[in-house]
């Protein structure tokens, strides 16, 4: 039996990466999926291309700054599937310069536009679908963040602030949701996600990673876990498809480390060969300190 039969999903942000590989994801799943994207015409063809695969899916121009805009997103799926069961949160933006700004030099309203997005948007879009998932008993929300809500990127502060703020939220709308039969979780990817979140917003969608993007060596990569193809937007997909679906449905106020391929067991010590080859040698000095 498909894993969303019967439910219907908002997916924000769904024009490209993950939202895209997402809403094409759960439409194979069976899911009645609703697309929406600040490009119009990326809100098309990802319709387009749902329906073409023998999916449904419907589509709506959307910008998760605008409280309306939202409320408009969620009435449209109303309307058109009579329910929305899960929301996806996947509208999001970089931060200003792409990590090449001194933090001195990150404009207060380059700074205040990312939030906007990537941390305000979430809010104004469940804000919206709430009461909807209040009226019908349940609901599932899910943002997605990012591994800098867990630790800092080198150049993002602000990012980091955002995603730190995304995990915050989903946890305190665990709290306040509940009750209501509502649970919110968050997803974090830190590889595989698309090389588009880096070009500008009329680019074309290629649908890969950076990884992806690039001859893959897993010699190479600084991912602890080496597998023989590099990190994929399904990889953080069929996370985003667990997280929304009713496999997961005593989970709430979750953030998920998805593609995180090892990073977080790491500690600030530096090892020789990082954990690798020499796995268990612990340098002089802390030999040392350890006796």
């Amino acid at each position: 039996m498909s894993r969303l039969a019967g439910k219907t999903i908002l997916i924000t942000g769904a024009g490209s990466g993950l939202g895209r590989e997402s809403a094409l994801l759960f439409a194979s799943e069976g899911a009645q999926v609703v697309v929406t994207d600040v490009v119009e015409s990326r809100v098309d063809r990802v319709t387009t291309e749902v329906r073409g695969a023998g999916g449904s899916a419907v589509g709506i121009k959307t910008d998760v700054r605008e409280l309306a805009e939202c409320q408009a997103a969620v009435q449209f799926a109303l309307d058109t599937y009579g329910r929305v069961d899960g929301l996806m949160a996947s509208a999001g933006v970089p931060e200003e310069g792409f990590g090449t700004l001194p933090f001195e030099d990150i404009s207060v309203e380059g700074f205040k536009s990312m939030l906007d997005v990537n941390l305000t948007g979430v809010f104004m879009a469940a804000k919206a679908v709430v009461p909807t998932m209040k009226k019908q008993g349940s609901g599932t929300i899910l943002a997605v963040s990012s591994m800098a809500g867990f630790a800092a990127y080198p150049g993002f502060p602000g990012y980091a602030a955002a995603k730190h703020g995304v995990n915050g939220l989903v946890k305190g709308m665990s709290l306040s949701l509940g009750n209501h039969g509502i649970r919110a979780n968050a997803l974090c990817p830190a590889h595989g996600m698309s090389i588009n979140f880096a070009m500008p917003p009329d680019a074309e969608v290629l649908g890969k990673s950076y990884e992806e993007m690039q001859p893959w060596d897993k010699r190479a990569t600084s991912i602890p876990l080496k597998l023989d193809r590099p990190p994929s937007l399904k990889d953080n997909a069929y996370a985003a498809l667990f997280l929304i679906s009713d496999e997961s449905a005593y989970m709430s106020g979750v953030c998920l480390p998805a593609t995180d391929g090892g990073n977080l067991a790491r500690i600030s010590i530096i090892f020789p060969g990082d954990l690798g080859d020499n796995a268990g040698v612990l340098p002089p000095q802390l030999a040392d300190e350890l006796g």
